[in-house]
């Protein structure tokens, strides 16, 4: 553990990014977004729609873990899941939740505060009638973040709906859909070498304008 622990404080990576001017960003979060997000596709980077949604429980605890964005537009960021599993009972408790973006080879990350509602019925069914036959049955087969006996009893279920919908459309679950995000609040973070980081926020205001601003690194 100790050796673990010396070769962390000695990890580094250096950035070599520029200083960022406010001036050269848009005025819209949604179009700097969008900007970000072509230049992470066209970098190379793995699963650049990879995000972390983070939630809390009902008794204040964090959560936090990866999820994909699978639609993006003015109106918020949406993703898509089962919602029996925890994150599903957590956005019911607290709709207040938080998305980030990490993109080592850039060194820029974005990080959006909002509120999330389900998306539409048809919303769910138009992606999810996108998704792999085999992902289709597999969110009939898990019972999302509840306990199992092991292996088998997943793989048992899974070829019970598999057989059930053999030569047949598989129909979308009732408790499997989207949850879209409404951002009040992004901020976009890139790195510097000397660690003065360039830190650009935008701030929704009552009257529904966006306000630039920028943080301390």
């Amino acid at each position: 553990m100790k050796s673990l622990n010396n070769k962390i404080k000695l990890l580094r990576v250096d950035t070599g990014t520029s200083p960022l001017d406010e001036k050269s960003f848009s005025k819209s979060p949604f179009v700097q977004f969008e900007k970000w997000m072509n230049d992470a596709i066209k970098y190379g980077i793995a699963e650049p729609n990879a995000m972390t949604l983070a939630t809390s429980d009902k008794n204040g605890w964090p959560d936090a873990r990866v999820v994909l964005l699978r639609d993006y537009s003015s109106k918020g960021f949406s993703f898509f899941t089962n919602y029996f599993s925890i994150k599903g009972q957590e956005i019911r408790h607290n709709k207040k939740v938080c998305l980030n973006f990490y993109w080592s080879g850039p060194v820029r990350q974005i990080r959006i505060k909002g509120v999330v509602q389900k998306v539409s019925e048809r919303a769910s069914n138009d992606y999810f009638y996108t998704r792999p036959r085999e992902s289709q049955i597999s969110a009939w087969a898990s019972c999302q973040s509840e306990k199992l006996s092991g292996l088998n009893e997943l793989m048992e279920r899974y070829r019970v709906y598999e057989m059930k919908y053999e030569g047949k459309k598989v129909e979308r679950p009732p408790h499997w859909g989207g949850y879209i995000l409404s951002p009040v609040y992004f901020e976009f973070w890139q790195g510097q070498v000397n660690r003065l980081h360039n830190r650009i926020i935008y701030e929704k205001s009552k009257q529904g304008k966006w306000i630039m601003g920028r943080l301390n690194p």
